[in-house]
């Protein structure tokens, strides 16, 4: 008997999950810890806490499943990692700076420059990421003028996950699928695309070597294989992004299939056999492997909203956000589709897709004396929805049609939202058993990296038991109004961000 270990490196924090080879969860450690933002627009965290909380929770995992698993052997170890991290490295192998995560926008300028010329579409066209702060393009370049020091004496360039391999390997390799959201990787060849390095002012040999998600690594440092309970020699699969993980662990991997997740952001995503762009430049498109494309878009704005609102105006403030937000979507149930006028504007950090715009904010709209906090709560669900349905509109137009969609993250949990979301869409919605989607399509990763499975499907009748949602045709025209509403107060305010 065999297990994975399936760590999944996120921003609010670490956890790892063993999993049988069907795709059940033993047993789970997680390891939270904050982003730092030291000036406005800056989000950063520290790679070596991230790193050692990273040990720790597969220690932690392992020591569980020797105690209460007896003659289970560990077959490997898979990753799953948020991405558009940067970190700068010196000739040591020594960090210069703390990760530079997602939501960090320091680079706006710089990223409005340049997707404002050809160049910008010629580096959207050939690596699927769209010109934005996000990516590690614009972090670079803003880098490379802000701190010249610290970027002239770097000798890599590298995403948390890569520092992770780096320390227990010694090695700098990248997946295909975390390189495929630098703005740096050509997405059609699997190479460094040279005109986007060529604009970040970095070569080859300051980025690490791309690989597939299979991946393989054997050969673990002594010291960490002992404080992990781990034989040198075990198989450490390097996996992918989060994102693309997403969509493989919830099997959403058929046409017509789209994945939704709201974590502390969110996303909408499909799976396609090739790459697609978009000439609009809306959507990224993110390899998984050489025949598995991950196509759609992130918002910035999703489980953050809550806890800002939670830590803002509600009393039980310490509360952690997963217990909290059933609780909140509770008290919004009391008010009707629509929120009895009050639409809301997420941006309170930007937004990526489909705007791509670091400068809009967030916004309540339509405020009167009969608005109570229930009413507040509901316009944040209904408002963080609009902005992931405006992600599904691009990709139906781009791609085609969604059918029905397999939805995750902390926001699974509530019905009400998830009903929400098959209202706004009018699509049917099943929630998997799990929700933790991107840690199981590492393991599923791990599974097809060993041998264990073929292609990137779990066996039958594994997580099988999903819950399903139907639409309200009612609720669904009140949305619709609602939704014209919040895409024309987005255009009109546009200038005033």
């Amino acid at each position: 008997m065999r297990y994975i270990i399936a760590l999944d490196i996120g921003t609010s924090s670490t956890k790892a999950i063993a999993f049988d080879l069907s795709g059940n969860i033993l047993a789970e450690h997680r390891i939270s810890y904050p982003v730092m933002n030291p000036r406005p627009s800056y989000a950063e965290q520290d790679p070596e806490r991230l790193f050692e909380a990273s040990v720790n929770c597969v220690a932690e995992v392992n020591h569980f499943m020797k105690t209460n698993y007896e003659g289970m052997e560990v077959a490997g170890v898979s990753f799953s990692s948020a991405m558009h991290g940067l970190i700068a490295m010196n000739e040591t192998g020594a960090a210069l700076t703390n990760c530079i995560i997602w939501a960090d926008t320091r680079s706006e300028a710089f990223a409005t420059a340049l997707k404002e010329t050809a160049l910008g579409h010629d580096i959207y066209m050939h690596t699927g990421t769209p010109i934005h702060p996000m990516s590690p393009l614009c972090k670079l370049g803003w880098m490379r003028t802000n701190m010249n020091e610290t970027f002239v004496n770097s000798a890599k360039f590298v995403s948390i996950k890569e520092y992770i391999f780096f320390k227990l390997f010694r090695q700098y390799i990248i997946d295909f699928s975390i390189a495929s959201a630098t703005g740096l990787f050509n997405i059609h060849t699997q190479e460094w695309y040279i005109p986007s390095l060529e604009v970040a002012g970095v070569s080859p040999d300051q980025l690490s070597k791309p690989v597939p998600v299979t991946y393989i690594l054997r050969g673990l440092d002594p010291h960490y294989a002992k404080r992990m309970q781990l034989h040198v020699e075990t198989p450490f699969i390097i996996g992918g992004s989060d994102g693309c993980l997403a969509n493989l662990g919830a099997q959403a991997i058929k046409k017509g299939v789209a994945s939704v997740t709201i974590g502390t952001s969110g996303a909408i995503r499909l799976v396609s056999e090739k790459p697609v762009t978009d000439t609009k430049e809306r959507l990224f498109s993110y390899i998984l492997s050489p025949q598995m494309f991950v196509l759609g878009g992130a918002v910035n704005n999703g489980g953050n909203v809550m806890q800002w609102f939670q830590e803002t105006f509600v009393d039980n403030s310490t509360e952690p956000l997963e217990r909290s937000i059933p609780l909140l979507t509770n008290e919004a149930s009391s008010v009707a589709a629509g929120a009895e006028g009050l639409i809301f504007l997420p941006y309170l950090s930007g937004e990526r897709a489909p705007h791509w715009n670091a400068k809009a904010k967030g916004v309540f709209f339509g405020i009167q004396t009969h608005h109570k906090r229930a009413h507040f709560i509901r316009a944040i669900m209904e408002g963080i929805t609009f902005g992931i349905y405006s992600v599904g509109r691009a990709l139906e137009e781009t791609v085609g049609e969604i059918d029905v969609l397999y939805v995750s993250g902390g926001f699974a949990r509530s019905n009400n939202w998830v009903q929400m979301m098959a209202d706004i869409f009018n699509k049917k919605v099943l929630v998997k058993n799990t929700v933790e989607s991107s840690a199981v399509g590492a393991a599923i990763v791990a599974m097809n990296a060993l041998g264990l499975i073929d292609g990137f499907t779990l066996a039958d009748g594994a997580d099988t038991l999903p819950a399903e949602f139907y639409p309200d045709r009612e609720r669904h025209q009140v949305y619709r109004q609602n939704y014209a509403a919040f895409e024309r107060l987005y255009e009109k305010l546009n200038d005033e961000f």
